[in-house]
């Protein structure tokens, strides 16, 4: 997993998890990134410090005594990491609704999720809501055909 902080044409400034850097650039070429806060799909990678650890922290010497404040037993404590903001915590929010909305109201149907969509689509099957998993190739095979299907997205804290 791949962690990036993006940035939308009006300026807003996020962060969102891919499982890969790849990833991210075919998601974005698809128009599958957007902002959370405006919902514009005209998003970049905003530029990022590396996080690079520290090696002195946890040894003794890493601060001559006289420096050292008086009590001063070892390192400061780590700073507590940020809170995740309102929107965003709305959108994962929402995006975990329609996710449990789908799989509790739709049948699941696997790997043949392209096929039974073709099915329906074309009066062979039963009309239903269903659910399951899709190549890239087979879902724009399915959207040249004209048969309205979406991803679903993954809940947001699976992605960790």
């Amino acid at each position: 997993m791949i962690r990036f902080t993006l940035a939308c044409a009006s300026g807003h400034t996020f962060e969102s998890w891919f499982p890969s850097g790849s990833a991210y650039d075919e998601q974005s070429a698809r128009g599958l990134v957007t902002c959370p806060i405006c919902n514009s799909a005209k998003v970049a990678k905003a530029p990022m410090a590396p996080a690079v650890a520290r090696t002195d922290l946890g040894r003794r010497d890493a601060i001559p005594a006289a420096q050292a404040p008086a009590g001063a037993s070892g390192p400061e404590p780590a700073a507590p990491l940020p809170t995740i903001a309102e929107p965003e915590r709305q959108l994962r929010a929402l995006l975990r609704a329609v996710r449990e909305h789908v799989v509790a109201t739709a049948e699941h149907v696997g790997d043949r999720f392209a096929d039974e969509a073709r099915a329906i689509h074309y009066g062979e099957a039963e009309g239903r809501p269903i659910y399951g998993e899709a190549s890239l190739h087979e879902a724009k095979a399915l959207a040249e055909e004209g048969i309205a299907v979406m991803p679903l997205p993954p809940a947001p804290d699976d992605r960790h």
